[in-house]
């Protein structure tokens, strides 16, 4: 089961709703194939705009969700009605929830220091009977070809289901890529912020914030010194690729009216 998709500013997305991604993942843990699933809002499109190799890394992936608002609108406004924002916290949540009653075995890798195991705890406490196989947390530094193999070596003999990946973009979708091959969990989700979100060790914004777009706006204000840069330059340079991409479809469409060969 691999949804449809659409291209968003050369990021192809996946039309779905949560029902159809967690009946996704469902489907490839029960055929044991080997599946990346990459969450992606403006963040992860404009950054695909300015590093072509990862935004095949995107395009390779089995599911894209659209994790922003944004991204959503925009689909919206090119036709597509079946798409609602897959934010990854809800995901992993939704996925966390159908667990203990099918036996769904999860590995967290990624977080700073404690953070994998607070997440392991505040969701095992919500959910009696989740079985967390694993837990990793990585030096923010490159491994070196041992410490790779045996993170490897590590994950593999714990026989996951679901191999969450909290390393943010572009680091986790280049490292997702880079191991679909090697290691044998049917499914890896990068989740980026999900774990510190989940762990209780960062606020998320409120709903009315989330629905609205607003997101990027409560995080820039939560941590202003990391994130304006980042912000300074997404915003503007999306609103702006997204404007010329709806007047791009709206002169397409004119043009096949007038078309008389259109029919």
């Amino acid at each position: 089961m691999t949804p449809a998709r659409v291209d968003l500013l050369g990021v192809h997305v996946s039309l779905i709703r949560m029902d159809d991604a967690v009946d996704a993942m469902a489907s490839w843990i029960a055929e044991r194939s080997r599946r990346y699933v990459c969450i992606t809002g403006v963040h992860g499109v404009i950054e695909s705009r300015r590093d072509r190799f990862l935004q095949a890394l995107h395009n390779r992936a089995d599911m894209v969700t659209p994790d922003g608002m944004p991204l959503v609108w925009l689909a919206r406004r090119l036709g597509h009605d079946h798409i609602e924002r897959v934010y990854g916290p809800d995901l992993m949540l939704a996925l966390t929830a159908l667990s203990p009653a099918r036996g769904y075995r999860h590995f967290y890798y990624g977080g700073a220091p404690g953070v994998a195991e607070r997440l392991r705890d505040r969701l095992s406490e919500a959910h009696p009977g989740l079985q967390v196989v694993g837990l990793i947390s990585p030096p923010f530094r490159e491994l070196s070809a041992e410490e790779d193999e045996e993170t490897v070596r590590t994950i593999n003999e714990a026989r996951p289901d679901i191999l969450w990946v909290g390393l943010s973009t572009p680091k986790q979708e280049r490292w997702m890529a880079a191991h679909r091959e090697r290691i044998e969990a049917p499914v890896m989700v990068g989740v980026g912020a999900a774990f510190d979100f989940l762990a209780g060790v960062k606020s998320q914004a409120p709903e009315w914030m989330r629905k609205r777009g607003l997101e990027w706006l409560f995080r820039l204000c939560s941590e202003p010194r990391r994130l304006w840069r980042r912000y300074l330059h997404i915003v503007p340079a999306f609103l702006v690729l997204a404007a010329a991409r709806l007047a791009s479809a709206k002169i397409g469409r004119q043009s096949q009216r007038e078309d008389p060969r259109a029919a």
